[in-house]
């Protein structure tokens, strides 16, 4: 799949998502020692009021009334099974964690991984899009009077309150920390009943 399905998937997401102040979802926060994490889903379904099959826009309208058009590009399977009225399920999630890595060892480096699934030929109209960031820093400093943590990537070099007392016990200069960020979103579309 194209980058214009993943911009287009992620605008009609937050577009949606943001009017409707989520029509459901969930966020979770957990820690144990030495890993701090983050998650949240929001899931909104809309309804198709207008197609325009020669430019391929879809206009989409939420659950609060508000429309927004999106394009589906060429890499869209199916797009003549969609029909007005049908609705459109999208889902976004995205998370973030963080683990202490003791000692250290890793290498410092950013890396990026993708994929991309969609509907086969004669299946529904559906697609989802995901990627994975993963960076590992360095702990450089440590200053427990202040509770800042100075970790050096491999870009930039930034610097982390930590206002949990007993995480920052654990964190000494010479570890590492890992920070994974995912975000996925997937979309479906069903016939209307």
């Amino acid at each position: 799949m194209k980058a214009s399905l993943t911009i287009a998937a992620l605008a009609a997401a937050s577009i949606l998502a943001s009017q409707a102040a989520a029509q459901t979802g969930a966020a979770v926060v957990g820690k144990g020692p030495g890993v701090a994490a983050a998650a949240q889903t929001v899931k909104v379904t809309a309804t198709i009021t207008a197609i325009d099959a020669a430019t391929r826009d879809v206009t989409l309208k939420g659950p609060q009334g508000r429309e927004v058009v999106v394009t589906a590009g060429p890499e869209v399977r199916n797009f003549a099974q969609m029909k007005v009225g049908d609705k459109v399920d999208v889902e976004y999630a995205e998370a973030l964690t963080l683990e202490l890595k003791k000692g250290g060892g890793m290498p410092v480096a950013k890396t990026e991984t993708a994929g991309a699934a969609r509907a086969k030929p004669g299946e529904q109209p559906a697609g989802m899009v995901g990627r994975q960031v993963t960076v590992v820093a360095d702990v450089v400093a440590v200053d427990k009077d202040k509770q800042m943590v100075t970790l050096k990537g491999p870009k930039q070099t930034v610097d982390l309150k930590v206002r949990d007392p007993k995480q920052l016990a654990l964190i000494a200069k010479g570890d590492q920390v890992e920070a994974v960020y995912t975000q996925a979103v997937a979309v479906v579309v069903s016939p209307a009943k």
